[in-house]
């Protein structure tokens, strides 16, 4: 469902990461508050394009999956579909804002939104580590099935 304020399917799908116990109008709270902050920091216009904006530079393009062949345990890396890339970029900007102790929800989501739109930060850091690691490990894309 597309939230109600800008119509947008991502942020709809950004405030149901961010609710918790289904109390979805303090999770919209919280998103479009970090939105707004977002916005002012980096002074641009349209807060969904800025999302946008973030949420491109953090997912995930290629990941590693743990296959067992005959005892051993392999990473092969795997390509990842558009649908889990979005899903698993939220779920680490909400983690990485969550781990920001003695700062509000609001603030926190708003300053890793604006470090992923800016192409910084631990939520930038994760992907490029992700992308190592299936990097490391293209020895055993043979055995993707």
């Amino acid at each position: 469902m597309p939230d109600p304020l800008h119509g947008s399917i991502i942020i709809g799908s950004l405030i149901n990461m961010i609710m918790r116990d289904g109390k979805k109008s303090t999770a919209q709270g919280i998103v479009y508050g970090a939105i707004e902050l977002m916005a002012e920091k980096l002074g641009k216009g349209n807060p969904v394009e800025l999302v946008l904006g973030a949420l491109e530079n953090i997912r995930p393009k290629i990941e590693v999956k743990s296959r067992r062949v005959g005892g051993a345990t392999y990473q092969v890396p795997i390509e990842v579909h558009f649908e889990r890339q979005q899903s698993v970029a939220f779920r680490w900007v909400v983690r990485a804002a969550g781990s920001r102790k003695g700062v509000p929800m609001r603030e926190a989501l708003a300053n890793e939104l604006t470090d992923a739109y800016n192409n910084t930060g631990s939520v930038v850091k994760k992907k490029e580590e992700t992308h190592r690691m299936a990097q490391a490990n293209r020895a055993f894309a043979h055995l993707r099935w």
